[in-house]
């Protein structure tokens, strides 16, 4: 069983290859730019995903840390007493 899904496999990709093989340069372009989106999308939803997850982290740590007021946030590090010099 399982040599028959290899056998199928490396005939589909050797289909796709030959008929790549007779396209024009455009449209061999365009495949290959199809093909090279196909195989980075899982990453770029990776990393969306990432990103949404570190900004809704620090926006979380810069609600829960500091002072707003309206738009302006005041770190509490900023209200320690100076040092005379």
């Amino acid at each position: 069983m399982i040599e028959k899904v290899l056998a199928g496999t490396a005939l589909a990709v050797c289909v796709v290859m030959l008929l790549r093989l007779c396209l024009g340069a455009r449209a061999r372009y365009r495949f290959d730019q199809a093909w090279r989106a196909a195989v980075h999308a899982p990453m770029w939803v990776v990393h969306r995903v990432r990103a949404s997850r570190g900004a809704a982290e620090a926006i979380r740590r810069a609600k829960s840390a500091g002072e707003w007021e309206g738009n302006v946030y005041t770190p509490k590090s900023f209200k320690r007493p100076r040092k005379p010099h």
